[in-house]
């Protein structure tokens, strides 16, 4: 049985050495290895060593859309501010003229006609609010009541006539002895009725 000593090793480690000086076609044969396995280790060992990425990555919004048979990644879409109008809006058109109407005509003479029917002494203040009621608005009513119909001045007895004329409103003009006065009457849900009035002069 052969004996190995220190000797016999050194001289196998002499021949590995040696071999790639022992021809140029050995010496390309042993860099072209030894590149290769450069460039295989510096391959492998990072991508061995990379820790895998575990959610989405800085900065990327992304969604998932699952479909029937699979899932869709996309990027969610950019959401764009609508500018709000800057243009006012054109005021509402003002009512148009229209004819008389024949109940707002009605309404009117009869109110100026209660409203100049008190006589001291012999109408009360209740008769002549009575008398006025019918043909008032149930929220001008209640000033009506604070009215003391002993200085309200008499109507001079000409026609009522109407100075404004809408589809659901009129304004009339009664001739008093130390002016006029003007009454409103529109069209409520209870009908024609007065809504206003104005001592003018």
């Amino acid at each position: 049985m052969p004996i190995r000593t220190n000797r016999g090793r050194a001289a196998v480690y002499r021949r590995l050495w040696g071999w790639p000086l022992r021809s140029p076609r050995h010496l390309v044969a042993s860099i072209v290895g030894v590149t290769v396995l450069v460039t295989t280790i510096s391959v492998v060992i990072p991508n061995a060593i990379k820790p895998q990425p575990t959610g989405s990555t800085a900065g990327t919004t992304s969604t998932v859309v699952t479909g029937g048979n699979g899932t869709q990644v996309g990027v969610l879409p950019t959401v764009t501010s609508t500018a709000l109008p800057t243009k006012a809006q054109s005021p509402t058109a003002a009512p148009s003229s229209a004819p008389v109407n024949p109940n707002a005509q009605l309404v009117a003479d009869m109110w100026v006609d209660a409203f100049s029917a008190f006589q001291p002494g012999k109408t009360t203040k209740e008769q002549w609010l009575a008398g006025l009621k019918p043909h008032t608005s149930n929220e001008k009513f209640p000033a009506l009541e604070s009215v003391d119909p002993a200085n309200v001045p008499a109507v001079i007895d000409e026609p009522v006539k109407a100075i404004k004329s809408f589809t659901a409103s009129a304004e009339f003009e009664a001739r008093l002895e130390d002016g006029k006065l003007i009454v409103t009457v529109a069209k409520l849900p209870e009908g024609w009725v007065v809504t206003d009035w104005t001592k003018v002069g």
